[in-house]
């Protein structure tokens, strides 16, 4: 995510980046020494799209500042 966005790793240190996702479980984090997106829990299919087919996990990355 660093790389694509061309974002320095200070700027995900100093939680500039964050991603957040509906609910209260939040399924993926930044990687801070390399800006990498992490799964941050367990993601069960069944559970979170028991009766549909297509299972979209949807997240937002919010930066502060300017990019």
């Amino acid at each position: 995510v660093a790389n694509d966005l061309g974002l320095h790793l200070s700027a995900i240190r100093d939680n500039a980046v964050r991603i957040v996702s509906k609910g209260r479980t939040q399924y993926f984090a930044l990687q801070d020494k390399t800006g990498h997106l992490l799964t941050a829990e367990r993601i069960d299919r069944e559970q979170l799209c028991e009766r549909v087919q297509q299972c979209v996990l949807r997240c937002e990355l919010i930066v502060e500042g300017e990019m």
